[in-house]
């Protein structure tokens, strides 16, 4: 089945079938390097909640999952740099596995400001898996996840939880979002 290009995309990036592939890919490797024990998922809303769900769903051990809301953006489309916690876990992660679960990571800055506050409450281990990364010439991330599904180019890409003002989160695939729509 091929995709419905929304009038706003400008291409399809990823496919469904694509996407599927590399939830599966991330969920086995988790698997295994996870195995015999139960790791908590903190999966970074808005735009994680989708790669979470899937993910969860490839894992093959024991795991559950809770979600943190950060804001780092504002209404603009570049980080602002300052990050604030809206929605913080409630579970106890003291010598628990924590995955941090992100729907894409481009600097890194917000994800290396959660580690640092997640690590503060003394987890076992804490790791980040990431749906994408998107490749900006001259940046390098502020961290290296240890799970990363793919690499984007350096486009406004949405879908599959991705968003542009809270738009074109539910489109089944990722695709570049035209300029003249967030210019």
């Amino acid at each position: 089945m091929s995709e419905q290009l929304h009038p706003d995309i400008e291409f399809v990036l990823l496919s469904e079938k694509q996407i599927r592939g590399i939830v599966q890919d991330l969920g086995a490797q988790i698997s295994k390097d996870y195995e015999g024990k139960s790791p908590l998922f903190v999966s970074v809303l808005r735009g994680g909640f989708v790669f979470t769900a899937d993910l969860m769903r490839a894992v093959t051990v024991p795991c559950s999952v809770d979600f943190m809301a950060v804001s780092s953006y504002g209404d603009g489309v570049k980080s602002s740099g300052v990050v604030q916690i809206v929605k913080d876990i409630s579970t106890k992660i003291e010598g628990r596995h924590v995955i941090i679960v992100e729907d894409i990571l481009d600097t890194g800055l917000t994800l290396k400001y959660l580690i640092g506050l997640l690590e503060g409450r003394h987890p076992a281990s804490v790791a980040v898996a990431t749906f994408a990364v998107k490749d900006i010439p001259g940046c390098t991330p502020a961290i290296e996840p240890a799970y990363v599904g793919t690499h984007v180019p350096n486009e406004f890409v949405v879908g599959y939880g991705l968003d542009y003002a809270e738009r074109y989160r539910n489109l089944p695939f990722v695709g570049v979002l035209k300029p003249e729509v967030y210019s």
